[in-house]
């Protein structure tokens, strides 16, 4: 075996021992600390709890609507935010236009947002998206913002001198591809950010259905075992999310940028 399957395989042994220690210690405080299923249910509670939602077929359900609420969230953040957070970085005039707008609106809380969903697209799909892309769209706006600012110069007097001389042209060529690193972290952040929407966004009555709704259902019904199995699936889910797109931007989008830093 290779020296790198080797330490491949060590650290996926500290990962599997770490996990298993943490497992461990949960199921003996639930056990012999607090002893109340309600506080804090052991980890065989859990599992049991998983095994009756997987008979019972409701999980799969739950999963496909909120994963449909993420997609129409996050879509919509990256349709809207990428291209204005282009001409900002690009044109200055656009950016003393939207600046003071985007500030204004920026920090107001994404959970401030779900009556005007409700009354806006009623308990639907789309009023679910909402609350994800207003958690969403500003990080995607702010990075994309930064990488198109910190284009180095010298690039784009290099492509004019080689007869790249529209602004089309040079934000296609040149300020897309030394942005794109930054463009990348904000999408990242801003599904972070809309993982966490969307879970707010369920339990506070913007749907009906989904993985955040049966958390707060489950609760009402002191089922406390129940929500920490819906809790685990959605940071197990985001995790994977999280994954799939490092694994996508820095296996294939990004793969020049591999070995810059060891």
């Amino acid at each position: 075996m290779s020296k790198h399957g080797t330490k491949g395989l060590r650290e996926r042994g500290i990962e599997l021992l770490s996990v298993t220690m943490a497992i461990v210690l949960w199921q003996l405080v639930a056990d012999l600390v607090v002893n109340n299923k309600f506080i804090l249910p052991s980890f065989t509670d859990v599992l049991f709890a998983f095994i009756r939602i997987i008979e019972g077929g409701i999980l799969f359900t739950d999963l496909a609507i909120s994963l449909l609420h993420f997609g129409i969230g996050i879509l919509s953040a990256l349709l809207i935010g990428i291209p204005i957070g282009v001409v900002m970085g690009w044109f200055k005039i656009v950016n003393r236009a939207l600046d003071p707008l985007i500030e204004i609106i920026r920090p107001i809380p994404p959970l401030a947002w779900i009556p005007f969903a409700i009354v806006w697209f009623g308990l639907t799909h789309t009023s679910a998206g909402f609350v994800v892309f207003v958690g969403a769209v500003f990080p995607v706006i702010i990075n994309t913002f930064d990488g198109f600012k910190s284009v180095p110069k010298v690039y784009v007097e290099a492509a004019k001198v080689l007869g790249c001389m529209s602004s089309g042209s040079l934000i296609r060529y040149v300020a897309l591809p030394s942005a794109l690193p930054s463009i990348a972290s904000g999408i990242r952040i801003s599904m972070g950010v809309g993982w966490m929407c969307l879970v707010a966004a369920e339990m506070f009555g913007v749907s009906t259905n989904g993985l955040g709704y049966k958390i707060w259902w489950h609760y009402y019904l002191h089922q406390m075992d129940f929500v920490l199995v819906y809790m685990l699936i959605l940071g197990f889910l985001g995790l994977f999310i999280d994954r799939l797109f490092r694994w996508y931007v820095d296996g294939q989008l990004l793969k020049w940028r591999a070995g810059v830093v060891v």
